[in-house]
């Protein structure tokens, strides 16, 4: 009876757990499709108020209010499509630390085509992001700028080669 009951309370906080991998996986789904789609309007419906987006480059960040605006300016002025080719979602606890908690990890490629006609680009992007109660709290998100701007047409030209 003992190992019964055991068993039994093992399957329940996995099964607990699993839900909630679940629904926290499911809410970055949706946050990812409201990207392809350059729907803002979701995507406010998916970050918590406190969100705090960090990155690509080190010292970025962003709270919720600019990350709408800077989307919002995107949308009508800057991107045409977005589409991602590919897309592989993963949770991962962290335990301690100033991280933890349980993150989404989001890997994929996708290529961008500008209003400009400029492009388009694919890009390599790794996101990852904190689900708490429903709703993204933070996210980091790791891709090559140079790259993006490179295929752009941009060329990088050393100074002291001036």
């Amino acid at each position: 009876m003992k190992y019964l009951f055991l068993i039994l309370m093992v399957s329940t906080v996995f099964s607990c757990s699993s839900s909630n991998d679940s629904e926290n996986i499911s809410i970055v789904e949706k946050y990812v499709k409201s990207v392809e789609n350059l729907d803002y309007t979701n995507m406010e419906s998916l970050l918590a108020d406190n969100y705090l987006g960090y990155g690509p480059s080190a010292g970025d960040s962003i709270g919720k209010i600019a990350a709408l605006e800077n989307w919002k300016d995107n949308v009508e002025n800057l991107y045409q499509k977005i589409e991602y080719t590919r897309s592989q979602f993963a949770r991962v606890t962290i335990n301690d630390g100033p991280n933890k908690g349980d993150w989404v990890a989001h890997w994929a490629e996708l290529t961008i085509e500008y209003k400009d006609g400029k492009g388009p680009v694919k890009i390599w992007a790794n996101t990852n992001y904190i689900v708490e109660n429903g709703k993204i709290v933070k996210s980091i998100a790791f891709y090559n700028e140079a790259d993006v701007l490179r295929q752009r047409g941009y060329v990088f030209i050393n100074p002291n080669d001036l």
